[in-house]
């Protein structure tokens, strides 16, 4: 489904679903200040939690939605009898600059505000909202029940990333793999973990780690952590031996643009984790769980 950033304002409604919540709040409040914190409130999850999930579910960022809203009102302020100045359009939307608003503008709808205003050419949207395919066939099942894990250490290599930047996060396991054992290692098993982290909104920590023993010494440039006793839905991808990224992002699309939302679960701030087995290679046909925390 798509919806074009020019279309009417939704009425904003009560809605069990939270995604669905912030989104009309956004549709009715756009030129209102406007931060991740504020709609994840709204939506009653964590900064962190709501960005993944509205990422995965509509195919933006939070953030992003709520800048292509405001282009598609100040569009049609913009086409209407007496427009605004340019430079209150661009104050109102949330621009530091008359200067940004127009680069904005132009990357959206093809043609600059000023040529739009004049009626010298038709904007082409591009920044529209696509729902992502959260039907796409892949083979992911989910257990029937919560499962409650006992805590463990990790150690790995780690940074931060938020929903632009995690395109990075395979080059962690490269930096991983080659280290490997490591001193205290148990198991041939690997984990992805992330966390929220405190450096920005909407940022997470993400560890590409192996499972250590509790007293093993942690070698320099890697960085160890405990991942504490948890309840968790637990979510298995059957992967086919194709190229794995598309199957991996058809999957969260799933997990958490759908499923984790749908679950009638609340979820809890301990990090969520991907869980690698023994063996593990991307060519190959194999298995990932997500481990995603909730409240018991």
């Amino acid at each position: 489904m798509l919806l074009a950033m020019d279309d009417a304002p939704l009425q904003t409604q009560a809605t069990a679903d939270p995604l669905e919540r912030a989104m009309a709040h956004v549709e009715d409040h756009a030129f209102d200040p406007l931060t991740l914190s504020d709609l994840a409130a709204l939506a009653g999850l964590s900064p962190y939690h709501f960005a993944r999930q509205f990422s995965y579910r509509y195919g933006l960022t939070p953030m992003a939605f709520v800048r292509a809203r405001r282009l598609g009102l100040a569009a049609k302020l913009l086409a209407s009898p007496h427009p605004p100045a340019l430079i209150d359009l661009a104050f109102d939307t949330g621009f530091e600059s008359q200067e940004g608003f127009t680069r904005a503008f132009k990357r959206a709808f093809g043609v600059s505000p000023g040529r739009y205003r004049k009626g010298r050419a038709a904007p082409t949207p591009s920044e529209i909202l696509a729902m992502s395919d959260i039907a796409s066939a892949v083979r992911l099942t989910q257990d029937p029940a919560p499962v409650k894990k006992p805590g463990f250490r990790i150690a790995g290599v780690a940074a931060v990333f938020d929903e632009t930047t995690k395109a990075g996060i395979p080059m962690l396991w490269g930096k991983l793999t080659p280290r490997l054992p490591l001193p205290g290692q148990l198991g041939e098993g690997a984990y992805g973990v992330g966390r929220p982290d405190s450096s920005g909104e909407g940022c997470f920590r993400y560890m590409a780690s192996v499972a250590v023993g509790a007293d093993a010494p942690i070698p320099d440039g890697v960085e160890a952590f405990d991942v504490p006793t948890q309840t968790y839905l637990i979510f298995r991808l059957e992967t086919d031996g194709s190229e794995l990224h598309p199957q991996m992002q058809a999957a969260l699309r799933q997990i958490w643009g759908d499923r984790v939302p749908k679950s009638g679960h609340k979820l809890a701030n301990g990090p969520d984790l991907e869980v690698y087995p023994p063996g593990f290679l991307p060519d190959r046909p194999s298995r990932i769980e997500w481990w995603i925390p909730v409240e018991a």
